[in-house]
């Protein structure tokens, strides 16, 4: 089996002196894993930074056995944010979902769309926003769309609109640019609570049942907007 494609690159571990093995996900194939012969090179190395968009040719005898990729740098995306603790960190969180959510070997060129997307979405003024809808539009895409509307009660406490969650057992107030996506949003307290609302769901429907952990890279970029 051989082809050529262009992806982004999820993962990387060491596999001995002069190798890694890769996870990509790609236009055409979807999520690849495979094995980069002198990856540790000072010139590949460079190109490996999680999250760059890669030129691939994937070869393999067999597909039940690991095949090893030929790369090129088809753009170089995350060193504009060396500097920038906050994003680089959401470039992590945003990878490692593409990463546990994704099957191997199945196209899904959605998927691959909103990889696109979510390095435009850095660009924005309200990028850690428009990240947490990011996250609501991939979970859809892998079949657990979340329906804020459908899930929470309304009232009016002074001149203020608050929704709240129809459960019983916990009553989480939701923040209301959630429901109304066009409401503006006035303090990082507001957009915390939203990515706190999406990683509990994430862990009680996804995660757990499937005996999988909460990404620590997810975490990470939460614990630096505090």
């Amino acid at each position: 089996m051989n082809w050529d494609d262009k992806g982004f690159l999820l993962s990387k571990t060491k596999y001995n002196e002069n190798s890694i093995i890769v996870e990509i996900y790609t236009k055409d194939h979807g999520k690849v894993p495979g094995i980069i012969f002198g990856g540790t090179s000072k010139k590949v190395k460079n190109y490996l930074q999680i999250g760059n968009k890669l030129h691939v040719n994937f070869n393999s005898k067999s597909d039940t056995k690991i095949g090893y990729f030929k790369i090129e740098i088809e753009e170089a995306l995350v060193p504009f944010y060396f500097d920038d603790n906050q994003k680089l960190s959401c470039i992590s969180s945003a990878v490692s979902l593409i990463k546990l959510l994704s099957p191997e070997y199945q196209k899904n060129q959605y998927i691959y769309s909103l990889i696109d997307d979510f390095f435009l979405l850095l660009k924005s003024d309200t990028w850690i926003k428009n990240y947490i809808f990011w996250e609501l539009e991939l979970l859809k895409v892998v079949g657990y769309e979340l329906k804020f509307e459908n899930l929470v009660d309304k009232k009016m406490v002074g001149n203020e609109l608050i929704y709240f969650s129809k459960s019983i057992a916990d009553k989480k107030i939701v923040p209301n640019f959630l429901i109304d996506k066009t409401s503006d949003i006035e303090s990082i307290s507001s957009l915390l609570d939203g990515l706190k609302i999406i990683g509990d769901y994430l862990d009680k429907t996804i995660l757990k049942p499937n005996n999988l952990n909460h990404p620590l890279n997810r975490s990470h970029f939460i614990n630096t907007l505090r």
